[in-house]
């Protein structure tokens, strides 16, 4: 349950990220009002796969590095960003960072 709480703030915070750029500094009031309600939504989620008991690290860790991954992804698929080599090995680190977090933990 925690898993998929946590899920549904990363979608949450994608969306509400994306929306952020589609706004157009917030000239556009239909993603304007998405990104509110989503970063509300995002952090509501978090909140409850805390309370659930999932450690804040692993929690913020897998949200950064998913949340960078997708947000990237949808960028460079989608609104015509470039991204550079540089810029995939940050990512692949990010997500490295994550899985060490992860595996550190590992009981």
């Amino acid at each position: 349950m925690t898993f998929l709480l946590l899920a549904l703030a990363i979608a949450s915070e994608v969306t509400a990220t994306v929306s952020l750029k589609l706004s157009e500094g917030f000239s556009k009031l239909t993603p304007s009002i998405i990104v509110v309600i989503g970063y509300g939504l995002a952090f509501f989620f978090l909140s409850q796969a805390l309370k659930r008991g999932m450690g804040i690290g692993v929690a913020y860790g897998i949200w950064s590095a998913v949340g960078v991954v997708a947000v990237a992804t949808i960028g460079a698929l989608f609104l015509g960003e470039h991204i550079t080599p540089v810029q995939i090995g940050g990512i692949v680190l990010v997500i490295a960072g994550v899985l060490a977090l992860e595996l550190g933990g590992a009981h």
